[in-house]
């Protein structure tokens, strides 16, 4: 039988709309030191990136995933998706590769510009985030569907953090100027989820100098649009340094012994 999630119709015939996850993964991740692209990093013997693909590719409501790849790499991340299939809990999961750009917000953005006409909702995952739970990207997309237009999984911070006065040179004691009340501070993950009009738009209008943005939600707010916030996973955690691996392999570990993940 298909899959009704997947593959409702709206009554006049037409398709309904549909939820697409991007994958920005042309970065090099420098921070895990030298070797391979962050994305292409194993973990538990299998690249990060198809870790992070099939973490969304599982969520029912995601029907297309757009991976983007580095300048020049877009056919070896096409031929490392082709060898590591998604599963059969990923249904009939499109995914796609594009080539991405020299920041993150322009690898997004033409992520974005790949969707089909029909993509109404946008996620956008980290790749860097591997093994983030089904049920976090359940709860993204199904706020959007609810009506919000831009969504952010997110959990309370854990320390006390300080304001510092800008412009202190590397190295050099940084003067506190504030302490902001941790209880109204929230450490955001990914996927984040959007309305894809309004996504296009703060991609639009955000200025493309230096770095570019690096995140989807900061670019939704400077619109005047509302963000929410709905539940994060500790799972969620972004791979960043050598000791993230560590625990990204733990986990994994923990998940092949009590979920045969």
């Amino acid at each position: 039988m298909p899959d009704e999630t997947r593959h409702a119709e709206a009554i006049d015939g037409a398709p309904s709309p549909r939820t697409a996850a991007v994958i920005p993964a042309a970065g090099r991740g420098v921070r895990l030191g030298r070797g391979a692209p962050k994305a292409l990093r194993p973990l538990g013997g299998t690249p990060m990136l198809v870790h992070a693909v099939r973490a969304v590719a599982r969520a029912r409501t995601v029907s297309l995933v757009v991976v983007v790849a580095p300048p020049d790499g877009a056919a070896a991340v096409r031929t490392l998706l082709d060898e590591h299939p998604l599963p059969q809990a990923a249904g009939d999961t499109d995914v796609m590769v594009v080539t991405g750009g020299g920041t993150r917000q322009e690898s997004v953005a033409r992520g974005l510009a790949a969707l089909p006409g029909d993509v109404d909702t946008v996620l956008v995952h980290d790749a860097a985030r591997p093994l983030v739970p089904v049920e976090t990207v359940e709860a993204v997309a199904a706020a959007v569907r609810a009506g919000a237009p831009a969504v952010v999984p997110a959990l309370p911070v854990a320390d006390t953090v300080k304001q510092i006065a800008p412009g202190t040179p590397a190295g050099e004691p940084e003067p506190v100027v504030a302490t902001p009340e941790r209880s109204l501070l929230r450490a955001v993950q990914t996927p984040q989820g959007f309305d894809r009009t309004v996504l296009a738009k703060a991609h639009a209008d955000a200025p493309r100098e230096g770095e570019g943005a690096t995140d989807d939600a900061g670019m939704v707010e400077r619109l005047g649009v509302p963000v929410v916030l709905v539940p994060g996973h500790e799972e969620a955690f972004k791979v960043t340094r050598p000791l993230d691996l560590v625990l990204a392999e733990a986990v994994l570990a923990r998940r092949r012994v009590t979920d045969g993940f």
